[in-house]
């Protein structure tokens, strides 16, 4: 569950934090660290502007809300070639503030977090009778796997080759056959080991036995708890070996195929920890994160390349309609995904595949 927002009492906020609520002028960083700017907090109230985030609504349900402001660039890099307009939400200011932001694409990462290759067809499947994994349903498996097809992997291909890396976030460590598949931070496989890592992968995935136990069909329920007996023996998310198997969480888990991987994208692993990604990421100038994936409310905030580490060290920009949020007792993530995004609004700039342009600069 995300966390709840209590904002603290306005005696203890800083003078600083309270000349930033009143819109006073501000000191942000420029693109050279050592640097600063003043960054003129002005906001301009925008006139009837359409919703945020409606480009697939059958994704996500669109953002409205009635107060919206126009704020001068943020991010503004020298060489700016990458363009992304993004948004964020203040209740001091009672409204949405957008901004425009000018990255240089060299010094961006675009991350995907966590897309589990699971009942794509590479031999990872949910299972029977009553396993969970992923969105923990076959149903809402499918439909995560057409969102990415539909949304994410075609933003990943206009940016490949124009960012500095396309990444993918899995759980665990880098095991023997995803060494052979994909690239690290410290090892890239050539064509022959990704052969070879491909056909193990198929081998292992399909000789586990996706079965667990079936639902239990008796509870015992004592006279005056039967609500706390009931949940403690049939529990609402259960994705251990009972009803996953044994071993099920051992298994390598792919990158979807739902994504076109290319051989130059990087696969970061759960386990490290956030560490050696973010010296990764730094030793290699970036700057900027681009951040997609799963599940919005969960790995999507919290895993090893979720927003709450990277924020503390990146500029980072949610694609709000590039992530979906898990999405119990509903057929549609629409509200769930609205929901989680609009909460991390606070802390964080929300953009939108639409709003991100790439433009080539010219010749000299």
């Amino acid at each position: 569950m995300p966390k709840r927002f209590v904002p603290l009492p306005v005696r203890c906020w800083s003078p600083f934090v309270l000349l930033c609520l009143f819109g006073v002028t501000l000191v942000a960083r420029a693109e050279d660290p050592q640097s600063e700017r003043t960054y003129k907090n002005s906001l301009t109230r925008m006139t009837d502007p359409g919703p945020l985030l409606a480009d697939y609504p059958e994704f996500v349900e669109p953002v409205r809300e009635t107060v919206r402001y126009e704020a001068p660039t943020l991010v503004d890099d020298a060489n700016a070639d990458l363009h992304v307009r993004a948004w964020r939400f203040s209740y001091n200011a009672r409204g949405i503030i957008e901004m425009p932001n000018r990255l240089e694409a060299a010094k961006t990462a675009l991350i995907m977090v966590h897309p589990w290759g699971i009942d794509d067809g590479q031999g990872w499947r949910t299972p029977e009778p009553a396993g969970v994994a992923d969105f923990c349903t076959l149903e809402k498996n499918h439909l995560a796997g057409r969102h990415t097809r539909e949304v994410i992997n075609p933003l990943l291909k206009s940016l490949r080759g124009k960012v500095a890396f396309v990444m993918y976030s899995l759980p665990g460590e880098e095991d023997a056959i995803r060494h052979k598949l994909y690239r690290s931070f410290t090892h890239r496989p050539n064509e022959e080991q990704r052969r070879d890592g491909t056909r193990e992968l198929a081998k292992k995935l399909n000789q586990f036995a996706y079965r667990g136990e079936p639902l239990p069909r008796q509870l015992t329920l004592s006279a005056d708890k039967p609500v706390i007996d009931y949940f403690k023996q049939f529990t609402g998310l259960d994705a251990g070996p009972r009803y996953n198997n044994a071993g099920f969480w051992d298994l390598p888990i792919p990158v979807t195929s739902d994504v076109e991987v290319d051989p130059d994208d990087v696969v970061i692993y759960d386990s490290p920890g956030y560490e050696p990604l973010k010296k990764f990421l730094q030793s290699h100038g970036i700057r900027h994160v681009l951040l997609t994936g799963y599940a919005t409310d969960m790995c999507f905030c919290r895993t090893t390349a979720g927003y709450e580490n990277l924020s503390k060290d990146f500029n980072v920009f949610l694609v709000g309609d590039a992530t979906l949020a898990t999405f119990p007792a509903n057929s549609s993530p629409r509200f769930a995904t609205n929901a989680s995004i609009s909460f991390a609004s606070l802390e964080h700039l929300i953009t939108q595949v639409s709003w991100i342009e790439y433009r080539r600069p010219p010749a000299r």
